[in-house]
């Protein structure tokens, strides 16, 4: 039987007087009603009324279990209150998980968008690399570039990251010549930490990969500073086109291997598998995905 339930039952009942009266309140049946109470007084362990030939009173017992009965229910129904509101409206906190280089240069834009359309809302947002545990770390929403395994997680596509391979004009003037992939394993290399193995790169030569594995400089896990090491004349590096584009076009980097089919990445949206996501969640996952839609990078 439903405890919460016969809890209410019992609350009408005690607030009524009679079971009758319960009964007719709640569109039971009175036998109905005595069952509920009965299975509740046997769950408990006490008596909760008094049985007079034309009457009841509550027990001391009863008194007590009254008071809490109301506290509870009256907790609970505020907290469904608060769940369906969540479900109407773009209010509460909005926890994000977010790449660094991505959250600077394409996503603070569109959030602050929506965070101008949605004033009550509060968005707790971890800037980081790395992959985050969406349960473990309580995040609604993170963002991910990578080829999605199946994880019982939900995602939404936004953009295609197109790989770019790239140094500085004074690397190049003080090293050997670099026109094929194949020639990597002669210059100094910035590699990216997080993917492993770090210092394996492959090229798409028409339908043949071609892999390399690089001599590597420097090894980081942030982004923003392979970029700079390489604009510093350190090495060569690999990063997507969107982080760098300002580079290339002023000259302050220059792309390497134009002949090789260029490399895409899918940048996800991913978040819970749920049927009842808060108006939050799903409104900014639709915003995202839209403003990247109708936005070229």
């Amino acid at each position: 039987m439903d405890k919460f339930d016969c809890l209410k039952v019992f609350i009408h009942v005690a607030q009524l007087g009679t079971f009758t009266a319960a009964a007719n309140e709640l569109n039971l049946t009175q036998s109905a009603v005595s069952k509920k109470i009965a299975w509740l007084e046997k769950d408990v362990g006490v008596t909760l009324f008094h049985r007079h030939a034309r009457a009841i009173s509550l027990t001391v017992s009863g008194k007590q279990y009254l008071d809490l009965s109301l506290k509870l229910t009256s907790e609970i129904d505020v907290f469904e209150s608060h769940l369906r509101e969540e479900q109407a409206s773009v209010t509460g906190v909005l926890k994000l998980s977010a790449p660094s280089a991505f959250s600077l240069q394409l996503l603070s834009k569109p959030l602050n968008l929506f965070m101008n359309s949605h004033p009550d809302l509060l968005v707790d947002i971890s800037v980081s690399d790395k992959f985050v545990d969406l349960v473990e770390s309580d995040i609604d929403i993170a963002i991910r570039a990578s080829y999605l395994k199946d994880s019982g997680l939900k995602a939404r596509w936004i953009i295609d990251n197109e790989l770019v391979y790239f140094t500085s004009p004074g690397y190049l003037e003080s090293h050997p010549p670099i026109l094929k992939a194949e020639q990597l394993s002669q210059h100094q290399c910035l590699t990216y930490s997080l993917i492993s193995p770090s210092n394996l790169w492959r090229f798409n030569d028409r339908n043949k990969e071609i892999r390399v594995k690089v001599r590597e400089k420097l090894r980081s896990d942030s982004p923003e500073m392979l970029v700079k090491m390489a604009k510093l004349g350190q090495g060569i590096a690999a990063m997507p086109k969107w982080m760098i584009e300002k580079e290339l076009e002023s000259g302050t980097l220059v792309s390497l291997f134009e002949q090789y089919t260029k490399k895409k990445l899918p940048m996800y949206l991913v978040y819970k598998d749920s049927d009842h996501q808060p108006q939050r969640i799903r409104a900014f996952i639709d915003f995202v995905a839209d403003y990247f839609k109708n936005n070229e990078l």
